[in-house]
């Protein structure tokens, strides 16, 4: 039989049409990847102020593509991977490079090996979070922590001793500062328990709307007037929560760990006993995790 080249079936397939949802959240993570090599080349031409606002504008849109994309149903395979791209760029390379051109140059090799570090730590991060986002075997609880410092959470950090110095107080030694760079950059690839907050519940009171936009609206007034104050005081407030993090993340493990109680063992038992309460917490608490 001839075949026919004006056959529908003989014609190639062609891939469906994008919807526009699905872009929106790629531009986003887009526009991040621009802040953060345009933060790389402030930093090489002096202007370290601007080049930290535009970590700092890098963050703020990575915390919000992945919300739209919930928002919107615009998650796919393509966005994720783009994320860790950005992320990679914007929390990993661009700090440290913006560490070396402000301080680290001073000691040459050894303060391009730490501003080296960082970033490959961030990359090392990046790749444990995303082959250990689908482990099976995680607890329920686990959901609500981070394995180490979120690469965005270190980018901030690691720039503290930039802000210091934009308050006017004396700049930090070069190895100190290398040091601080170290330490920042073990915290990411560490096995640390970090709260993440992302199983708490977002919903509002009625009662409470108005006053929470005026505390949103406080916050980014204060954050544009006093950057520096603002970013110096959460860096180091954050550093310190990280024990308590710690700590909340033993406390689930331990109560995971206390085997349930039996029929018999219910039925023989007071409410009051140890068994019963550690229960009853535990099937109080599940469905707000699983949520």
């Amino acid at each position: 039989m001839p075949v026919d080249p004006k056959n529908p079936e003989m014609r190639r397939r062609r891939f469906r049409p994008i919807p526009v949802r699905m872009l929106v959240p790629n531009v986003i993570t887009l526009l991040a990847i621009c802040a953060g090599l345009t933060a790389i080349r402030l930093s090489t031409e002096g202007r370290m102020e601007l080049a930290v606002a535009a970590i700092v504008f890098a963050a703020l849109l990575d915390g919000l593509d992945g919300r739209v994309a919930r928002m919107i149903k615009g998650q796919s395979k393509f966005g994720a991977e783009l994320d860790s791209l950005a992320d990679f760029v914007n929390f990993g390379v661009a700090p440290g490079l913006i560490l070396y051109s402000w301080q680290l140059n001073e000691l040459h090799n050894g303060g391009w090996i730490a501003a080296m570090v960082f970033a490959i730590s961030g990359g090392l991060r990046l790749a444990r979070f995303n082959a250990t986002m689908d482990d099976p075997n995680k607890p329920a609880f686990a959901a609500n922590y981070f394995t180490g410092v979120p690469a965005p959470a270190g980018a901030i950090t690691v720039l503290l001793p930039i802000y210091l110095g934009f308050l006017g107080l004396p700049k930090p030694p070069a190895m100190l500062t290398a040091f601080y760079t170290l330490l920042i950059a073990f915290l990411m690839v560490s096995r640390l328990p970090v709260f993440s907050g992302k199983t708490v519940r977002m919903r509002v009171p009625p009662e409470m709307v108005l006053p929470v936009f005026v505390s949103v609206i406080f916050f980014i007034a204060l954050l544009i007037g006093y950057p520096w104050h603002i970013l110096s005081a959460g860096s180091v407030l954050y550093l310190l929560s990280l024990p308590a993090g710690w700590k909340s993340y033993r406390d689930h493990a331990r109560a995971a760990a206390v085997p349930s109680a039996t029929p018999a063992d219910v039925a023989s038992s007071s409410p009051a006993t140890p068994f019963a309460a550690v229960s009853e917490s535990e099937q109080d608490d599940r469905p707000a995790r699983l949520n």
